[in-house]
């Protein structure tokens, strides 16, 4: 069994998380409006949605960066912390450009309000859910993008599962030179299953942490 196999089956094979009544909520919508099937649409529409929390992250620390400039080494603890939630803005952003370019090449039909305006909404509803929670309390914003990345994770991998067809279409995408290159579109959903469950990863090691690295 190959490294992004033996991936896959480590995620698979690991319970989900147990979600928070917002998570589930914006999970049930999800169903409700794109349906229970893992599509290629569906996961656009997630991607659209997964950056902004580091949108929002970002946009908390810079407000803080202009109240510190009269404390040098806190403002560049705040400064790192901006640089990594836009990596992780970044990622998501390969991600959605990926899926964007899979559904034209495969001439998969969108309609307007329910691909392009309706995910923007449920967007902007979940970026000021997680600023306002980060202002509260940053673990409580960093529990719910953690919940979110965990379903992102266990749903690729389980569309990798169920389309068995996957693992016979090679990638070969316009970005794979920004990205990576797969030798099909299964290796491609799994590695960005992978790029979700680090995702969690991070926001579940910072939950416990102070606010930008201040001293407890």
């Amino acid at each position: 069994m190959d490294s992004l196999a033996q991936e896959q089956e480590r995620s698979l094979a690991s319970p989900r998380l147990r979600y928070g009544l917002l998570a589930r909520a914006l999970f049930i919508g999800m169903d409700l409006f794109y349906g229970k099937k893992r599509t290629l649409s569906k996961f656009k529409v997630l991607e659209i949605i997964a950056r902004v929390p580091y949108q929002a992250w970002e946009n908390v620390a810079y407000v803080a960066m202009t109240h510190t400039f009269s404390k040098p080494d806190f403002a560049r603890r705040i400064f790192e912390f901006v640089k990594e939630s836009r990596q992780q803005q970044d990622n998501e952003q390969w991600h959605l450009l990926i899926l964007e370019e899979l559904v034209q090449k495969k001439g998969i039909p969108e309609g307007f309000l329910h691909y392009r305006v309706l995910p923007q909404l449920i967007a902007l509803f979940y970026y000021h859910i997680s600023w306002i929670l980060y202002v509260i309390k940053p673990g409580l914003s960093y529990e719910l993008n953690a919940h979110f990345e965990d379903h992102a994770e266990h749903e690729y991998m389980e569309f990798v599962k169920e389309a068995a067809e996957l693992r016979n279409e090679p990638y070969h995408g316009d970005f794979k030179d920004d990205y990576g290159s797969f030798e099909s579109l299964a290796d491609l959903f799994i590695r960005i299953g992978m790029d979700e469950r680090h995702h969690k990863e991070e926001s579940l090691e910072r939950i416990a942490k102070p606010r930008f690295g201040e001293e407890t």
